[in-house]
């Protein structure tokens, strides 16, 4: 008698176009991929590096240990990100006068200018991706979404697991 444990399933019987963690990966790739073809062709940028100038003009990750943390990323990745971003004139580094060693992040005016046209390329990607869902359907995945992220106990997901669309508001479906 072996010690090995035994596989739950063998290999050739797991479908992976039916697993959701396999599902959930793939239209995160697909939706990456697609921002970023569109930031690369309009703004010049990765759609990580779209991403990190919207939440910065959405005043979320002020420093880089946010993003880092936001991200899932180690502070060297978005260190290199950010030198990218205060290259091209996008963001720029400010010492807290509170506390000198913190570094806050702040958009320039070209980075808020540009920041201003990343909502437009999102909102395109995400129509094409749920084209044919109706508005009942879009806030049922959203909710569906939500619950995955409260389940995860992380509590960097706890503000997004909690949000609720408030349809008087005009928050888009998307």
């Amino acid at each position: 008698m072996s010690d090995a444990p035994t596989p739950p399933t063998r290999i050739g019987d797991y479908q992976l176009g039916e697993s959701v963690g396999y599902l959930l990966s793939r239209v995160r790739s697909t939706l990456w991929n697609m921002v970023t073809q569109h930031t690369t062709a309009e703004l010049g940028i990765t759609s990580t590096q779209a991403s990190i100038v919207f939440m910065l003009a959405a005043g979320q990750g002020v420093t880089a240990a946010d993003l880092a943390r936001e991200y899932g990323i180690d502070a060297s990745a978005v260190t290199r990100l950010i030198d990218r971003l205060e290259k091209r004139g996008l963001l720029s580094r400010v010492r807290s006068e509170e506390d000198r060693r913190v570094v806050r992040l702040a958009l320039t005016p070209e980075g808020y200018a540009l920041a201003e046209r990343i909502p437009a390329i999102f909102t395109r990607v995400l129509d094409k991706l749920l084209m044919g869902f109706t508005p009942e359907e879009v806030g049922f995945l959203k909710s569906m979404l939500r619950r995955v992220l409260a389940n995860s106990c992380d509590p960097g997901c706890a503000v997004l697991a909690g949000a609720t669309a408030d349809k008087s508001s005009g928050a888009p479906l998307r």
